[in-house]
């Protein structure tokens, strides 16, 4: 996904990051191509649903529907509130696998364009930006 820089002081709105995303996109992936599949690359859970979401809609300055499947291969973005949930241990494995259906499901819906926002209790929200990191 096209965002500004983690340390930059702009935030762009789920909309702005879904039209440079798709411009990008349009202008290098063959309509061939089946699907791209995100990473989220230190957004906060909830950024990459939205991000994905607004890529979704039907509403945006594009033809519609995309040429490709647009979808996530999240790590950290589907998995961060679920282990801080954990914690490894065995009393809070519920508390876990709610958390893991929050996120599966706003990402599901993201996938769909139907993703409203929101489904988060703070966790999600948490910034998964970590200087240095590679993959």
């Amino acid at each position: 996904m096209v965002t500004p820089g983690q340390e930059s002081t702009k935030k762009s709105t789920p909309q702005e990051v879904a039209f440079v995303t798709i411009r990008t996109l349009r202008r290098t992936i063959p309509a061939a191509m089946p699907g791209v599949m995100f990473l989220s690359g230190g957004q906060t859970e909830e950024e990459a649903s939205l991000h994905l979401n607004a890529m979704n809609v039907k509403d945006l300055p594009f033809p519609s529907p995309n040429p490709w499947a647009l979808s996530f291969s999240y790590g950290r973005a589907l998995q961060a509130s679920c282990l801080d949930a954990w914690l490894g241990k065995d009393e809070n494995l519920k508390k876990a696998q709610a958390a893991l259906l929050v996120r599966a499901k706003a990402n599901s819906e993201a996938h769909l364009g139907k993703y409203a926002g929101g489904n988060t209790d703070g966790a999600g929200s948490k910034s998964l930006y970590q200087k240095g990191y590679t993959y």
